[in-house]
């Protein structure tokens, strides 16, 4: 099976839930060579119900009403798909490459996955043969620093971590120091979910930033925002808030499989217009995979 076979198996897998809940009755209209408007008025509502978004929703129905008054025949499923990998293609990720020590900074709320993305992300880059630090860095939270060493021991990552409550900023400068000390190429630096406002998520990050750059100048490298595919639209709010305060220059969406509003990726895309790196799949260490727009579409329209 090659590269994006298995990544769209594993798409297909995670959009299984919005397929049963939400689109698939769609399945039969998609095969149809000619459209009436009840039919373009119920695929239309189940676009919405996954929560691809009133504008993108729109965009797709207006491209097959174009394209009826053209033509005698149209193939729905190939231009559905067509429009969609126009809307969603316009910000690509930018590959993990080591150069120097590389500083990545996780943000997001409580309750998105966030310290398990960071595991699973360090096992990911473990497994491609590179060197990982890993750091503690949300200090509120007992269980994110065990679970960030349990991850640690699977993936074989050395985890640097403080006392319940220390200071985030200095364990960071504490975890930066010794990669770059050690020629690691890759610092995964968990942070707190809290965000009682902007103003204090805004001075904790800055605190951070400050300290990471007293060791190495432009860290951090990239900011990961991790999102909750469940929580659908929420996370459209959620990522443009912390586009604003925290300077984040990729998206991760966690629990696809868990979700039926899969389609959530389309509006996200479409608004903040920054990449989706990585999509949460399942529970499986390997269950994290890169983004890749065709496969995902391919898992969204296949039956």
């Amino acid at each position: 099976m090659g590269f994006l076979d298995s990544v769209f198996t594993k798409f297909k897998k995670g959009l299984q839930r919005t397929q049963e809940l939400a689109l698939g009755p769609m399945q039969r209209l998609l095969g149809l060579k000619r459209l009436d408007e009840d039919q373009l008025l119920e695929i239309e509502d189940m676009l919405l119900q996954a929560d691809l978004g009133v504008h993108a929703t729109q965009r797709l129905m207006d491209r097959l009403r174009f394209e009826m008054q053209k033509s005698n025949e149209i193939d729905p499923r190939a231009l559905i798909k067509d429009e969609l990998l126009k809307i969603i293609s316009h910000a690509p990720a930018s590959p993990f490459q080591p150069v120097g020590t590389q500083v990545i900074l996780l943000v997001g709320v409580n309750g998105v996955g966030k310290t398990t993305t960071l595991g699973k992300l360090a096992a990911r880059l473990k497994s491609e043969e590179q060197d990982v630090l890993v750091v503690a860095g949300d200090t509120f939270r007992a269980a994110a620093i065990d679970q960030l060493e349990l991850w640690g021991e699977r993936a074989g990552v050395p985890v640097i971590r403080n006392q319940m409550g220390g200071d985030p900023a200095a364990i960071a400068f504490d975890g930066v120091t010794s990669a770059k000390a050690k020629g690691i190429p890759w610092v995964l630096i968990d942070t707190a979910g809290r965000l009682h406002n902007k103003e204090h998520l805004m001075r904790e990050l800055d605190k951070i930033r400050r300290s990471l750059q007293k060791v190495i100048p432009g860290a951090p490298h990239r900011v990961l925002l991790v999102l909750d595919a469940t929580t659908g639209q929420n996370g459209i709010q959620q990522a443009e808030s912390f586009k604003q305060t925290a300077g984040v220059t990729d998206l991760v969406l966690t629990k696809l499989d868990g979700s039926a509003k899969g389609g959530v990726i389309v509006p996200i895309l479409e608004r903040i217009k920054l990449p989706i790196t990585f999509v949460g799949v399942g529970e499986q260490v390997d269950d994290l995979i890169p983004f890749d727009p065709e496969a995902f579409v391919e898992g969204l329209l296949s039956a």
